[in-house]
């Protein structure tokens, strides 16, 4: 049974109809169909990644320059005027489409967002927070940094 075509594959190769915003050789911008506010935005890779750890790291940089571009078009009198705006992606949970794509979401003061979405928790102690962290600098010394020159302290 064949699988189904990534649907924003198809949005960036232009099978399928959206609102493209940004359109380069590195990422398609387009708008969201189901906004949290007019101006939400999609940013996606142009190739077909799905999380963020399978971006290749020589379009980390260039793909988040456009997210710059797009949070300062909130901004911009010309774009949205927004106050400031909401930049976030999910990996693999809640993420409704398995294709890298970030939001960028114009935000106003009392607009109705509570800063996130989900119940937030605390650590027992000191002694559980660190223990998290060294952890955490555990799983980042076996992984690549990718040149940049940031150590864990």
């Amino acid at each position: 049974m064949p699988s189904r075509p990534c649907t924003f594959c198809e949005i960036v190769a232009g099978r399928q109809p959206a609102h493209v915003v940004l359109d380069d050789e590195v990422a398609v911008a387009f708008l969201d169909v189901r906004p949290l506010f007019k101006g939400h935005t999609l940013l996606v890779p142009r190739d077909h990644v799905e999380t963020l750890g399978d971006l290749p790291p020589e379009l980390v940089g260039p793909y988040f320059e456009r997210a710059q571009r797009l949070a300062r078009a909130m901004e911009d009198p010309a774009g949205m005027g927004a106050a400031g705006s909401f930049v976030a992606m999910n990996n693999r949970i809640s993420q409704s489409v398995p294709h890298l794509h970030t939001h960028v979401v114009p935000r106003n003061r009392k607009d109705g967002l509570r800063g996130f979405f989900w119940p937030r928790t605390r650590y027992a102690d000191d002694a559980e927070a660190a223990a998290v962290a060294a952890r955490l600098r555990g799983a980042l010394d076996g992984a690549p940094a990718a040149g940049s020159g940031l150590e864990a302290h």
